[in-house]
């Protein structure tokens, strides 16, 4: 097993990872590749990072001088990118593993693949992930031919159920976790409303229905608004207007940790994740958060949430309504949330990471 304690520097390597995410404005995915690529670039400035993809993506600012990105599609022929330009890009770049960062590696390379799993959403319901059938198609080949000599999922539960749905060993698959960036501190504001709020991609898998509806509940005795913050998903319905009711859409980075810290709590009710990435962010940031009881977000939330099931909109409601009615009575569990919060680092994940790198290129199948 993989461990934190047990890195020992290595030899120089050249590390590709599939950047096809960043070219998407918001998102976890996006977010995990973006964070990634810097942490690994710092943590490890001997070896050299290169961020390929066919699609045009911004290049991050600020970065280290060993991150760097590539050229993209030379050719026509290049443009049938997963099966021969990518090759092609790795080859110039002389490169020695490849880090699929979205569910994909080459079916044929001449270097070992890395995957990250981020979850089983397209396998567990075609609705959340409709536009996800080359995943649920391709993926899951992948995996059975060996293409990705290891795979990495952000929690153990989302590993405990990639072993028992594809079969694989369990010395291939290994957890590990995500982080928050560090600028999601807690803030001094001074909302003119007390608001309760969600954060995330906009999507059916997200149960914001059912918030809503819990919301409403506690508005029939407590004047609290709900602010619903990220990206719309082409398939997410857009409610009604109505008052106390705001949809912000996609919300710039440095504006979350305010909306974070001013909230009576940030909510998040999801059927399904594989990691939570915003409850940790609010829990960085010193919120009370109330989730459903999803094993991922439990495992990420360490006891320092509020736990209710995705499908019992009573509980939900009761939850708010108690933290609505006495917020001052929350304030250990802000405390425990701060603490927990420091377990999880960027740097922490690029080194398990590149522990995963290490016994990929060790592995011979």
């Amino acid at each position: 097993m993989l461990s934190y304690t047990s890195y020992y520097p290595s030899q120089a390597v050249t590390i590709a990872l599939d950047a096809t995410p960043l070219a998407i404005s918001t998102g976890g995915i996006r977010r995990y590749t973006l964070e990634l690529a810097q942490a690994l670039s710092r943590e490890f400035p001997q070896d050299q990072y290169w961020l390929l993809s066919d699609q045009r993506f911004p290049f991050p600012a600020n970065c280290a001088a060993n991150l760097h990105c590539g050229a993209g599609p030379q050719t026509a022929m290049e443009r049938r990118w997963w099966l021969w330009g990518l090759e092609q890009e790795m080859s110039r770049r002389k490169v020695d593993l490849f880090h699929g960062t979205d569910f994909s590696v080459p079916y044929l390379s001449r270097r070992p693949g890395v995957m990250t799993l981020h979850d089983l959403s397209p396998w567990l319901c075609d609705s959340w992930q409709p536009d996800a059938a080359r995943v649920r198609s391709r993926t899951p080949v992948l995996l059975r031919l060996g293409a990705a000599r290891m795979v990495i999922t952000p929690s153990e539960a989302v590993r405990r159920a990639a072993i028992d749905r594809f079969h694989l060993h369990p010395d291939r698959i290994v957890a590990v976790p995500l982080a928050a960036n560090p600028h999601f501190q807690r803030v001094e504001t001074n909302p003119e409303r007390p608001y309760f709020l969600f954060v995330g991609t906009m999507e059916p898998r997200k149960n914001i229905a059912l918030l809503i509806d819990a919301w409403r509940q506690v508005r029939q005795t407590s004047e609290v608004d709900l602010m619903l913050a990220g990206r719309v998903r082409s398939d997410f319905t857009t409610p009604a207007p109505e008052p106390g009711l705001r949809v912000l859409g996609a919300v710039a980075d440095a504006d979350l940790p305010g909306l974070y810290s001013g909230a009576l709590a940030c909510v998040y009710p999801s059927r399904y994740e594989g990691f939570g990435l915003p409850v940790l962010e609010a829990m960085q940031c010193g919120a009370v958060v109330i989730a459903s009881r999803d094993p991922a977000i439990m495992e990420v939330s360490g006891g320092a949430a509020i736990h209710v099931e995705a499908w019992d909109r009573h509980a939900l409601a009761e939850a708010m309504r108690a933290v609505a009615s006495d917020p001052q009575k929350f304030e250990p569990l802000r405390k425990r949330a701060l603490v927990r919060a420091r377990d999880f680092s960027w740097r922490r994940t690029a080194r398990l990471t590149h522990e995963v790198y290490e016994a990929a290129r060790r592995s011979k199948t």
